[in-house]
């Protein structure tokens, strides 16, 4: 449960910005480690989606590209921070009302092995305007 800032009050994994000098692993690693204390040891990339915020305030551009990651093995155990609060939930019965309203097009699909490169733009109240979701073999 994200529990500040962007988002916050949805189920989200694990993110955020790739900070100067870090390539987008790193930031992976510095991210799950400073939000839920937990070391990455195997892991792989799923996806890459694009955001898109039709009504972005105008001192703010929420439009992002997101690369997303399934992680196989850590170290540690998830724990809460100032930032997440997390959650195990059961893949099969995952809770959408909770998440991005986006989630539900393409999660189902990375759970089950796809790899996926998507975007998605958000109109009035973050509904979904239009998407578009592409099958890749590999990143």
């Amino acid at each position: 449960m994200k529990k500040r800032g962007f988002g916050a009050g949805k189920l989200n994994g694990v993110g955020g910005k790739v900070e100067k000098g870090e390539s987008i692993e790193d930031a992976l690693l510095r991210e799950t480690r400073e939000e839920i204390n937990v070391e990455l040891k195997e892991f792989e990339k799923v996806a890459v989606i694009n955001f898109y915020f039709k009504d972005n305030p105008i001192d703010k551009d929420f439009n992002q590209k997101a690369h997303v990651f399934i992680a196989y093995k850590w170290e540690g155990e998830p724990a809460e921070s100032e930032e997440m609060a997390p959650q195990w939930v059961n893949t099969k019965e995952l809770p959408l009302e909770k998440m991005w309203s986006d989630d539900r097009y393409w999660l189902p699909g990375i759970l089950s092995g796809k790899k996926l490169i998507a975007s998605f733009l958000f109109g009035n109240e973050n509904n979904i305007v239009d998407m578009d979701i592409k099958e890749v073999k590999n990143f």
